[in-house]
């Protein structure tokens, strides 16, 4: 099968195409032909991962280690990356009696990437589920990742209706399924905080307000906040307190040692600082199809590239600017065995 792999550490070029092994389902796999996956932080971040300094680490210094180690210290252990996917299923374990061939899918894979390939094989009662039936492949592929971490945080936040939430990158991948489904989901009033060039994308959205934090600073708002969900971290709990009501949470999506601190220090406190991890779930994934099948989450697509130009698709991801997803399209985007 035809796969985009890269070999080594590096800028966009590193990532080629290469001919490898098509992946054959064990007992409780389901093998998949894909038909789009995306281009996402992670795979960037994954791509140029030998320059990520421990400080530069978005997670806690003491975890750098293990992540070097698990993602390869010289060279990519995995080659493939991609960690979203549309596709057919095309063959199935054994095991197997939760799809079958010929059912159109969608998923993620998380760390385990793989989806910049012909065929994919995941765990049947992994992140995977029908594709909604509303959505083209290209659009099903871009929903995973995001929804999953937003609804995640969202909950953990413990994000109530009608609560007023400040959404800190509101434009990207995360922060888009954060407007939608505090919005329409847990039925929050939104505000988001982008640059100029997201305000209008942020708006279609859904968000009851928007802050354009190039003109505005944000932790300067009239208005008071339950929950402040800081996904590039471009703010402190120090500085967001001000804003946040009685019994309000500042969360920070990446966080390092001292957030954790500070979350410890907090618990007593009325103003408090959350730290959570968002662990995805298939159960999680079923409400994602739900909600995107009644038009509570809609995917937006800034470009697609075919599987050949994935370099190309990094490329244009990393120099930034894009509202909405980069799509990687592959065996043409479309659901056909």
């Amino acid at each position: 099968m035809k796969a985009a792999v890269y070999t080594t550490y590096g800028p966009p070029e590193v990532i080629h195409l290469h001919e490898t092994e098509t992946p054959v389902p064990k007992e409780k796999e389901v093998q998949v032909k894909v038909a789009a996956s995306t281009v996402k932080f992670g795979d960037s971040y994954a791509r140029h991962f030998n320059d990520v300094s421990p400080f530069q680490f978005t997670m806690p210094l003491p975890l750098w280690i293990p992540a070097r180690l698990s993602m390869g210290w010289s060279k990519p252990k995995q080659p493939i990356l991609g960690s979203e996917f549309s596709g057919i299923i095309t063959a199935v374990g054994d095991k197997v009696t939760r799809f079958r061939p010929g059912e159109a899918v969608f998923g993620y894979t998380g760390q385990k990437f793989g989806a910049y390939a012909e065929y994919l094989c995941i765990n049947a009662d992994g992140i995977i589920a029908r594709q909604p039936e509303n959505l083209t492949p290209e659009e099903a592929a871009t929903l995973p990742y995001g929804a999953l971490m937003a609804l995640n945080l969202l909950r953990k936040a413990d994000l109530k209706a009608k609560e007023k939430v400040l959404i800190i990158g509101a434009s990207g991948g995360i922060g888009s399924a954060a407007v939608q489904l505090a919005k329409n989901y847990f039925g929050a009033e939104v505000t988001g905080v982008c640059s100029s060039a997201g305000t209008d994308y942020v708006k279609s959205l859904g968000a009851d307000n928007v802050i354009d934090y190039t003109k505005e600073d944000f932790t300067k708002s009239e208005t008071s906040f339950d929950v402040i969900l800081d996904i590039p971290r471009k703010t402190s709990f120090s500085k967001g307190k001000p804003i946040l009501r009685s019994g309000g949470r500042y969360m920070p999506v990446s966080f390092k040692g001292r957030h954790v601190l500070q979350r410890l220090l907090t618990i007593p406190r009325r103003k408090k600082v959350i730290t959570a991890l968002a662990l995805e779930k298939t159960d999680d994934l079923l409400l994602i199809q739900e909600l995107a099948e009644i038009g509570k989450i809609k995917p937006v697509i800034a470009r697609s590239f075919p599987l050949e130009q994935a370099a190309e698709a990094h490329r244009w991801f990393d120099e930034g600017g894009s509202r909405g997803s980069v799509v990687i399209r592959v065996n043409n985007g479309t659901n056909n065995l």
